[in-house]
């Protein structure tokens, strides 16, 4: 489904503001944030004259500003505000929200460090204001339909868990080559592990072991860009995720292996794409997946296609909408934050690339 995704005009509409549009902000926060009831996307900060005619096509009423000190200057006509800028700017545009009174979304990764994360989570604490890591990874429809497998008990006891992120890229990602980027919270971990980390984490719960191999396999990057990560949780699951910019031929999405039977899925989740070809995120056939592309469960010969669950990155900011109103928690926890950012120190601790 294509179309203008226009600004909500309710009055009591909560007022977002929006750090960046570069990729995060024009494909995933601006068009999920401007198709959820409650929300209005409000203002935009970009200085990119493309982008800026982008956003007066895409978003009526939307005001664009130049930069962020813009921003808080109008502060008090926001809500929220959402970070999806450079990951070093992260931590400090999430306390300067917050200081302005204002709620936040904060694209991954989070922060550099657990503590850092910490320390947002226990700010927004004292300003009585909610800081909200942005997963949308939860919502893929390959990943909602692990959870109904392992809900169902349809695997049996879980034993392990591979995840696989994988690309091929002809030219490597330009700010992994840049001196200083492993400073900036920059290389395949805080990308793709914040997602495959936080998806096994929170599958699975707390780990009691980490191994982890990093390298460089494009030689203009300074910061890893294929990773292996292993975990040991703590109920015995051991998690096995794989991240790389340098797969010729990827391996696939998810294996779950467990004692009644095994699923097995490839193939990316497809709003991503949507999402970038201008879709808008609406209708009930969004994040269907066809039938070509689903996965396999079972065993041995008695081995079947199992139904995708839809993909439901709507259900984020749905969610962080709720939390706003006090009608229920944010959609991801400061905490969950923490947990992954914990994993990715102990990889680096333990790794070089």
């Amino acid at each position: 489904m294509s179309g203008r995704a226009g600004s909500r005009t309710s009055a009591d509409a909560r007022r977002v503001g929006l750090i960046g549009y570069g990729l995060g902000g024009s494909a995933f926060h601006a068009p999920l944030v401007a198709a959820t009831p409650g929300l209005r996307l409000a203002a935009v900060v970009t200085r990119d004259a493309g982008r800026r005619a982008e956003v007066e096509r895409r978003y009526d009423g939307a005001r664009l500003v130049d930069d962020v000190d813009a921003l808080w200057a109008m502060a008090g006509e926001l809500d929220l505000v959402v970070v999806t800028s450079p990951n070093v700017t992260h931590v400090p545009y999430a306390r300067a929200a917050l200081e302005a009174g204002l709620h936040v979304v904060v694209d991954k990764p989070f922060a550099a460090t657990a503590d850092e994360a910490r320390a947002i989570g226990a700010l927004a604490e004292r300003m009585g204001r909610l800081a909200i890591p942005f997963q949308n990874r939860r919502w893929d429809g390959d990943f909602l339909t692990v959870q109904r497998l392992l809900r169902d008990g349809a695997l049996g006891t879980v034993h392990r868990f591979e995840s696989r992120f994988e690309r091929l890229r002809a030219t490597a990602k330009p700010v992994w080559t840049r001196p200083g980027a492993a400073e900036r919270c920059e290389g395949i971990v805080y990308d793709i592990g914040s997602h495959l980390i936080d998806q096994a984490l929170h599958l699975f719960g707390p780990v009691t072991d980490v191994y982890a191999e990093l390298a460089r396999r494009h030689p203009e990057v300074v910061v890893e860009d294929e990773a292996f990560v292993s975990l040991t949780h703590a109920n015995g699951v051991r998690s096995h995720l794989y991240m790389s910019a340098a797969a010729a031929q990827p391996g696939a999405r998810f294996s779950v292996w467990g004692s009644r039977a095994a699923y097995v899925k490839h193939g990316l989740d497809g709003q991503e794409a949507a999402l970038r070809a201008g879709n808008v995120p609406a209708g009930d056939d969004w994040g269907a997946e066809p039938r070509e592309q689903w996965g396999t469960l079972g065993a041995g010969s008695e081995i079947h296609l199992e139904p995708t669950d839809h993909g439901a990155y709507p259900a984020f900011y749905a969610g962080v909408e709720r939390a706003i109103r006090g009608a229920g928690p944010p959609p991801v926890r400061v905490a969950d934050a923490v947990a992954y950012l914990e994993v990715i120190e102990a990889v680096h601790r333990l790794a070089s690339p």
